[in-house]
């Protein structure tokens, strides 16, 4: 980063906190680091404190404390955990930018909203993986990767037993035996933090690249007799499975999962619903106290059967968690992460010290799902190129 650069584009982020999420866009380093690349930062009152930051952080940082309507009013640009409301929105003022998860994949409603607003959306969803440039800009795989260590956090709080082996003169304790549906960023996580814990672990992916990845951190990989040896799809996530694929694929897990303790599912395929891994036969052939943390559950289902967004104990005691907000619980790393990405994304976009899109440049055209802002001055006008 360029160091001590006149201050030329303003950056704001707003106060997110809710009952289910405790980050926050900007932390105070970042608010220093942005500082050196020209660019000053902006930020709602108590927006930090969900993650052990306060106002005075801020302040001392570097950054201006305002209320909401100025954060909205002064920024040119807005970073989000989420993505802004509909109200939020309606509030903004044309040509301002916003940063985050926006949903593009399956929100087509949402993005004309922010097209109709004259706002420029950058969805981090569409972030190329595979592009080096990208790496430190990638917000799923660093939130993921809190995911995944969390998960298998509360399934250990959840589980009645313990999860190492243990020697006492009563007798010896058997470790916890696990399972992890979904070997990509969070599931890797899973796997080692499950592994530190004591417990004994299994996983599976449909990827075939991820069985030495499993194997790497000490687990084993569970021999479903299936081939999916197409499993990997575009950009490092796992392709969806066709029908049949699928039915074979649950069929044979609910077969193996009756001899877990714990299961940990995370398969998610960005844009869809997640593929359920394990189905209600599944879930009632698990013993009494067995725990499954479903990383994938949302409004639109999860990896398991049945799963719903909170926690829930089956008729055969078997306990369901669903935890989608698995990240929000680790608020002080995550947000530190989260930060960095959009960060990063937003150094990106600031050349010459102003906003602005290079039509030429693949990162660009990839982020951009909203408007067009062009540096380049034989650039079409804004709002003329489309999606």
């Amino acid at each position: 980063m360029a160091q001590n650069q006149e201050a030329t584009v303003v950056f704001g982020v707003l106060n997110e906190t809710s009952a289910t999420e405790s980050r926050v866009a900007l932390t105070p380093d970042i608010v220093t680091r942005l500082k050196r690349s020209g660019i000053s930062s902006i930020i709602e009152s108590g927006a930090g404190i969900a993650a052990e930051y306060t106002d005075e952080d801020y302040e001392k940082a570097g950054a201006k404390v305002a209320s909401r309507n100025e954060v909205m009013a002064e920024a040119d640009a807005l970073g989000f955990v989420d993505r802004p409301s509909s109200e939020i929105v309606a509030s903004l003022k044309a040509g301002q930018w916003v940063i985050g998860m926006l949903g593009s994949f399956t929100d087509a409603d949402y993005i004309a909203a922010l097209e109709q607003a004259g706002l420029v959306g950058i969805g981090i969803e569409k972030l190329p993986r595979k592009l080096s440039s990208a790496q430190s800009m990638d917000e799923m795989t660093s939130q993921n990767s809190v995911m995944g260590y969390k998960a298998a956090i509360a399934a250990a709080d959840a589980y009645g037993s313990f999860l190492p082996m243990m020697t006492t003169a009563a007798g010896t304790i058997r470790p916890a035996k696990a399972l992890v549906l979904g070997a990509g960023i969070a599931g890797l996580q899973a796997i080692g933090t499950l592994r530190r814990l004591g417990a004994v672990v299994t996983a599976y992916d449909v990827r075939p690249a991820s069985k030495g990845e499993v194997e790497s951190l000490g687990a084993k990989f569970l021999d479903l007799g299936l081939d999916f040896s197409a499993g990997q799809g575009e950009g490092g996530y796992a392709r969806a499975l066709t029908a049949e694929e699928q039915a074979a694929q649950q069929a044979a897990v609910d077969e193996k999962a009756a001899g877990f303790d714990i299961i940990i599912t995370t398969a998610k395929v960005p844009g869809r619903k997640p593929p359920v891994l394990l189905t209600a036969a599944g879930v009632k052939g698990l013993h009494r106290g067995a725990v499954i943390v479903d990383c994938a559950a949302s409004d639109l289902g999860g990896n398991v059967e049945g799963s719903v967004i909170g926690e829930q104990v089956t008729e055969g005691g078997v306990k369901l968690i669903g935890a989608p907000y698995l990240a929000s619980g680790v608020a002080t790393t995550a947000s530190n992460l989260l930060a960095r990405n959009v960060a990063d994304i937003l150094v990106h976009f600031v050349r010459d010290g102003k906003l602005g899109q290079d039509l030429s440049e693949e990162l660009d055209d990839a982020l951009v799902v909203a408007g067009r802002v062009a540096t380049q001055p034989d650039a079409v006008e804004p709002n003329q190129a489309g999606n």
